[in-house]
């Protein structure tokens, strides 16, 4: 006789596991060629530094690095933090600006605990960041997508959807090589969204893992160094710049928000691990981010420039494929009889992954995409695995 099981909260039915964590399980296997997660490159981890820099924290704070801590975070911490987002991103925050948190992803779900209640409207990008659609789910919210090119938001559809959506809530963003499709956002496209949301008084969520990581082309100010109204949270991380491993990040927000996230992080973890925000603070201390980044950005670019070499030349006619000027990923649309999910299946029998594009998106409708991770492998892998894939797409198409 089956044991009744407890019953569990309403909210776990809207609940999924993540498509490219499930997806991850397959491709780990021997002699896949893999362009599904959102790897960085290992080999690219400062991890002798690391030692040298855990022995220092340890040896010479030992206690304090092992004690609980605030949950704002590390002072020395936030004081690097909000001097390179000033530097590198052109905002005027301060230290008091800043929350640490446990990866980029808590800040999602922390800002739909902040903000959303059953029937609040989030407007996002088409195609939008997956993490985020599986954060807020859980709160019931409704997804409407703003229609988007190669400069972001259209403002005439977000202005309509300000204008006739009830409930809207928040506009989630990734203005710089957006993950997934790898766009950047325009300055003027920046300023009319944020000019929208002032008109609407709608908050931003600027999702930022990936602004530093530019191999061509002139910085652009991030939303939240353009806001004058105090509507943009910021999100950053060091899993893209540094180590993913750490799970350190942050947000910057205005201060009566960032009182409410301080609540919230304190009734989920009370704070993000002492040690390891040390390790961080102390190697920054020591060593800085440029160099390293400077490093990453070549190996990507030369990634980049071998995967879109062989698409160009393999991929047939109607299908397209972004050209990002950094990040991780670049976005393939196929002809609208191609589904992403069914040319996955053919491709993981040759050894080659990838993320089908439906999961980016909230609505249905949209599997003719495909999302192409080239961070992680190194440029021989990449061009024998775009050759296979676009082979698979060139007999999908007959």
């Amino acid at each position: 006789m089956a044991q009744n099981r407890p019953a569990v909260a309403h909210r776990m039915q809207f609940l999924k596991s993540s498509e490219i964590r499930e997806l991850l399980k397959l491709t780990n296997r021997p002699g896949v060629i893999s362009f599904a997660g959102g790897l960085p490159a290992a080999e690219m981890f400062p991890a002798a530094e690391m030692i040298e820099i855990t022995r220092r924290v340890l040896e010479t704070e030992g206690c304090r690095a092992l004690q609980y801590s605030t949950t704002e975070g590390d002072p020395d911490l936030r004081r690097h933090i909000a001097a390179r987002m000033n530097a590198k991103q052109g905002t005027q925050v301060a230290a008091d600006d800043i929350l640490i948190t446990s990866g980029s992803q808590q800040g999602l779900e922390f800002t739909g605990k902040v903000f959303l209640d059953a029937g609040d409207v989030v407007l996002c990008e088409s195609p939008t960041y997956i993490g985020a659609i599986n954060a807020w789910l859980s709160y019931e919210p409704r997804f409407v997508v703003i229609p988007t090119d190669d400069e972001g938001m259209l403002p005439d559809a977000l202005e309509q959807a300000l204008a006739t959506q009830p409930r809207v809530k928040l506009i989630y963003a990734i203005p710089d090589f957006q993950n997934p499709s790898g766009r950047t956002w325009s300055l003027a496209r920046r300023r009319a969204m944020l000019d929208l949301a002032v008109r609407y008084n709608v908050p931003v969520i600027e999702d930022s893992p990936y602004a530093e990581l530019r191999f061509e082309g002139e910085p652009l100010p991030a939303l939240k160094a353009l806001d004058r109204a105090d509507l943009v949270v910021f999100l950053g991380t060091f899993s893209k710049t540094f180590c993913p491993g750490l799970r350190c990040a942050w947000l910057a927000a205005p201060n009566d928000l960032l009182r409410r996230y301080i609540m919230v992080k304190q009734g989920a973890d009370l704070h993000t691990g002492t040690l390891v925000q040390r390790q961080v603070a102390t190697y920054l201390d020591v060593h800085g981010l440029d160099a390293n980044i400077a490093r990453v950005i070549e190996v990507y670019r030369e990634r980049r420039d071998r995967m879109i070499e062989v698409l160009a030349t393999e991929l047939p006619a109607g299908v397209t494929f972004t050209r990002p000027h950094g990040g991780l990923f670049l976005w393939v649309t196929f002809p609208p009889q191609v589904n992403g999910r069914d040319l996955l299946a053919r491709c993981l029998e040759d050894d080659v992954a990838f993320v089908p594009g439906g999961a980016f998106f909230p609505d249905p409708g949209h599997e003719h995409h495909a999302r192409l991770n080239f961070s992680f492998m190194p440029p021989d892998r990449i061009e024998v695995g775009a050759r296979r894939f676009a082979k698979a797409v060139r007999a999908f198409l007959g």
